[in-house]
């Protein structure tokens, strides 16, 4: 996904969030093992979310790879010791795709 797509992706996503009643704390944070998209927020439960993209849900879920997992796992450690954060929270994945969003809670290796 190009940078500039990838952009519109996260605004979407991120829109759709707060439209479901989440804060978004912080976007693009990056580490040495990887990426997280959007840090958001809600009901005490922090969620470290990675946003895919693509035509159609089966395409845009098949990224979603144990490695790019293990990379946000890791990233999500990272933040929350920087940040020391002893809190409850989760991995979750946004689909988006031209007609819908989908959004995965509580995603696992």
């Amino acid at each position: 996904m190009s940078r500039a797509k990838g952009n519109v992706a996260e605004d979407r996503a991120s829109l759709f969030l707060l439209e479901n009643g989440y804060m978004i704390v912080d976007k693009n944070f990056y580490s040495r093992f990887g990426e997280i998209d959007i840090i958001a927020y809600k009901e005490e439960v922090w969620h470290f979310v990675e946003v895919k993209s693509a035509l159609d849900y089966e395409l845009a879920v098949q990224n979603i790879t144990k490695s790019k997992l293990s990379k946000l796992i890791k990233t999500g450690d990272v933040y929350l010791k920087k940040n020391a954060l002893h809190v409850d929270y989760m991995y979750d994945a946004i689909i988006v795709t031209p007609e819908n969003i989908w959004h995965l809670e509580n995603i696992t290796l």
